[in-house]
């Protein structure tokens, strides 16, 4: 009856109890031991899913810095090409303004120089000979 004192704390009817040996309570001890270890598996389970959580976590977390990362770079690249545009057609406009602005000199001056020779050669003087100069060259 030793038995029945050591496995009084096992839920079980009066009358189950009666007809239960020593074997079966022993049993019923074996396996309450095992469910210890199955506790203390599900732990460990549940430990690692608590811990395979946090890797996942962590890989999401670590995935989106590197995103936001690589988000950051483009749109800085994306500035550096913008600036270096703007700069290249600024550059390239001056050149074309400057290049402008010396072919009117050199147009103006030729121009000048057409109107002397043409009063020179009318070999008239004053007034009279600037307007008909201005006039051949107009018609040019």
């Amino acid at each position: 009856m030793t038995h029945e004192k050591r496995f009084k704390g096992i839920p079980m009817s009066k009358s189950m109890r009666g007809l239960c040996k020593e074997e079966d309570y022993a049993f019923l001890g074996k396996s309450g031991k095992t469910t210890k270890e199955p506790m203390e598996g599900a732990e460990a389970l549940e430990d690692y899913k608590r811990h395979d959580k946090e890797e996942r976590v962590r890989w999401r977390q670590e995935r989106e810095q590197k995103e936001k990362e690589k988000l950051r770079e483009i749109e800085e690249s994306k500035k550096e090409k913008e600036q270096q545009w703007r700069t290249h057609v600024e550059n390239l406009t001056s050149s074309q303004e400057k290049t402008l602005q010396d072919r009117l000199a050199r147009l103006r001056r030729f121009r000048d120089f057409q109107r002397k020779v043409l009063v020179e050669e009318s070999g008239t003087e004053g007034v009279s000979a600037t307007v008909t100069a201005n006039q051949l060259l107009t018609r040019m």
